[in-house]
This record gives structure tokens, sequence and C-alpha cells, in this order.
């Protein structure tokens, strides 16, 4: 089964690095450039991973990772995000509003697909046990 990532991202450079790495992983890609496109992508097709920028126009990401974790329809996918944003008390927040992981930029390519990788073995891992 072919997983499906949306990337959450402004920066048009980043997002099709980010398109291109995922494609040659596997997934299939939707984006959206800002918060409230990403919502609106959230309802139309729910997606098993979210790549998530926080500084983004209109809704930042921060608020995309709350109101995702506030509806039960979401709750298996996958937030990893993804921001320059990486003081302490920022990634903390990433994490109590329910990311599953918190990259800052820049990233090592390299070690971003490791953790998409560890994050995907871990849905196969809950799809087993509840099988």
């Amino acid at each position: 089964m072919t997983m499906h990532a949306l990337i959450v991202e402004d920066e048009e450079n980043i997002l099709l690095s980010l398109e291109f790495l995922l494609s040659e992983a596997g997934y299939t890609t939707s984006t959206a450039k800002d918060g409230a496109d990403a919502l609106k992508s959230l309802e139309r097709a729910i997606p098993d991973l979210v790549l998530l920028d926080v500084m983004l126009p209109l809704i930042d990401g921060f608020e995309v990772c709350r109101r995702m974790r506030a509806n039960p329809a979401l709750r298996n996918t996958r937030i990893l995000m993804l921001t320059a944003r990486g003081r302490d008390t920022e990634v903390q927040h990433g994490m109590a509003l329910g990311a599953d992981a918190y990259v800052t930029k820049p990233f090592s390519t390299r070690a971003l697909m490791a953790k998409i990788r560890e994050l995907s073995i871990g849905d196969l891992q809950q799809n087993n046990n509840a099988t």
C-alpha cells in the first residue's frame, strides 16, 4: 500500500525538495503553502504523514497541529514538524501539541528520511498489533 504525505511548506525550493525526496521513497504527495490550505486539504483526504512547517502564512503550524490532534479522524496521522524554530521551548511546545517528531532546518536529507522511516515503521507496527 502506498503511503500518502501532505507537505505543508511555504518556501517553494524546500517544498519541491521534500516532494522529490518523498516521491523517491515511494510516497504519494500533496502540498499546501499555508496553514489554511493545509486544513482544507486534510478535510479532502487523510494522509499517513504530514510534514508541517511552523512559520506559515494565515495559520501557523502549531495551530494546524493542535487542530489535527483535536480531530479524531486524524489521530493516526503522523505529524513531523519541520522548522527553523528549534529552541527547546518550541520543540517542547510542538511535541506537547501532539507532533510525533520535530526536525529543525537546516536539516540533513538522510536524517530526515531516517526519521520518516522511523515514523512509518511505527505505523506498520501499530497496524499489525491492531489485527
